[in-house]
C-alpha cells in the first residue's frame, strides 16, 4: 500500500516543479519620482524626474512578463503613474487613473504590480494626475516577443526609441490653472525628442543594417510628424499589432500614438537629419535628431531636410485609411 502512496508524492513533488519553472519572469523595478532642474528649451525649468532622468528610465519586457514597479513619491503633491496601452487584464486597478487608484501621497509608495499579458509593442508611461504630463516624468515601454514566436520581419539590427512630444516652457501648475479657468492652453513653446530640444539625440547606425524606431507622442495638444533625411520608413506595428508593410516618406503621430518602423541604412556614408515637426498648427513647430552612419565622419548630407506634409487634415486621415492589420502575422501567440 506504500508504494502507491510514495509514487503519488513524487507524481506531486516533479507537478509543483514543472509549475514552479513555467511561471512567467518577474522584472523588479525602484523608481524615485523627484523635482529637479531641466533645460529642455534652454532655460531652467522644474521638472519630473524619475532616479534623476528625464525622461524617465525605460521598461524593457518580453510578453507575459510581471512588471513590479516600487514608486516613492517624493513630490510635495499626490501622484500617479499610467500605462498608455497596456490592457490589465484582471489588473484594472493598476492602471494608474484617478478612480482605479488612489493617488501616492507625498512621502509615500505604492507597488504597481502588472502582467503583460499576452501583449507585443510600442508603448509609454506618464503621470496622470495635476497635469503632471506638462513637466515630464513620462518614459518608454517595450514589449518583445518571446523567442518561439515568430516575427514578420528579420531582427533589426537595433532598437531605437523617440518619445516625441510638444513642450511648454510655462510650469505644469500655471498650464493647469489655464485649463481650471476655463481657457484653452498657449500654443507650444517647442517640440522636445527624448527630452531633447535641437540637434540633442544623435542614433548610430552601420551603413547596410536595418534598424526598429519606436515613436510615441507623448505631447500635451499637439499632434507631430516624423521623417529621415533620404530614407525610408516602413511600418510594421502600431501599438501592439502587427500592420502589413507599407512604406511612407513620413508618418503622423497623433497624441497618445505608439508606432515602430524599419530604416535601412542604405544611403551614402554620412549624417541625415531626422526631423519631427507640429501637424496643424500656423506656425509649424520643429526639432532635429541625428541618424548617424558610424564611418561617416561627421560628414552631413548635401540633401536638403526633408518638407514635411501641408497642414490640409486630408493628408493625415488618408495615411491613416492606407494602415491595415497584418492579419497573417502572429502576435503576442503562435496562429
Amino acid at each position: 500500500m506504500e508504494a502507491p502512496t510514495s509514487i503519488t508524492l513524487c507524481i506531486f513533488v516533479l507537478l509543483l516543479v514543472a509549475a514552479a519553472r513555467a511561471e512567467d519572469p518577474y522584472r523588479f523595478y525602484t523608481w524615485n519620482v523627484t523635482f529637479g532642474d531641466v533645460y529642455p528649451l534652454g532655460v531652467k525649468q522644474q521638472g519630473i524626474l524619475i532616479n534623476g532622468q528625464f525622461p524617465g528610465p525605460q521598461i524593457d519586457a518580453v510578453t507575459n512578463d510581471n512588471i513590479v514597479i516600487n514608486v516613492f513619491n517624493n513630490l510635495p503633491a499626490p501622484f500617479l503613474l499610467s500605462w498608455q496601452g497596456i490592457q490589465q487584464r484582471r489588473s484594472s486597478w493598476q492602471d494608474g487613473v484617478y478612480g482605479t487608484n488612489c493617488p501616492i501621497p507625498p512621502g509615500g509608495n505604492f507597488t504597481y504590480n502588472m502582467q503583460f499579458k499576452d501583449q507585443i509593442g510600442s508603448y509609454y508611461y506618464f503621470p496622470s494626475l495635476a497635469f503632471h504630463k506638462a513637466a515630464g516624468g513620462y518614459g518608454g515601454i517595450r514589449v518583445l516577443s518571446r523567442p518561439r514566436i515568430p516575427v514578420p520581419f528579420d531582427p533589426p539590427a537595433g532598437d531605437f526609441t523617440i518619445l516625441a512630444g510638444d513642450w511648454f516652457k510655462l510650469n505644469h501648475t500655471d498650464l493647469k490653472g489655464i485649463l481650471d479657468s476655463g481657457n484653452d492652453l498657449p500654443f507650444p513653446d517647442g517640440l522636445l525628442i527624448n527630452g531633447q530640444g535641437w540637434n540633442g539625440n544623435r542614433f548610430t547606425v552601420d551603413q547596410g543594417k536595418t534598424y526598429r524606431f519606436r515613436v510615441s507622442n507623448v505631447g500635451i495638444s499637439t499632434s507631430v510628424n516624423i521623417r529621415i533625411q533620404g530614407h525610408s520608413l516602413l511600418l510594421v506595428e502600431v501599438e501592439g499589432s502587427h500592420t502589413m508593410q507599407n512604406t511612407y516618406s513620413s508618418l503622423d503621430v497623433h497624441l497618445g500614438q505608439s508606432y515602430s518602423f524599419l530604416v535601412t541604412a542604405d544611403q551614402p556614408p554620412q549624417d541625415y537629419t531626422i526631423v519631427v515637426s507640429t501637424r496643424f498648427t500656423n506656425p509649424v513647430l520643429s526639432n532635429t535628431a541625428m541618424l548617424h552612419y558610424s564611418n561617416s565622419n561627421g560628414v552631413p548630407a548635401a540633401l536638403p531636410p526633408p518638407p514635411g506634409p501641408t497642414i490640409e487634415i486630408d493628408w493625415s486621415l488618408n495615411q491613416a485609411r492606407s494602415i491595415r492589420w497584418n492579419l497573417t502575422a502572429s502576435g503576442p501567440r503562435p496562429l
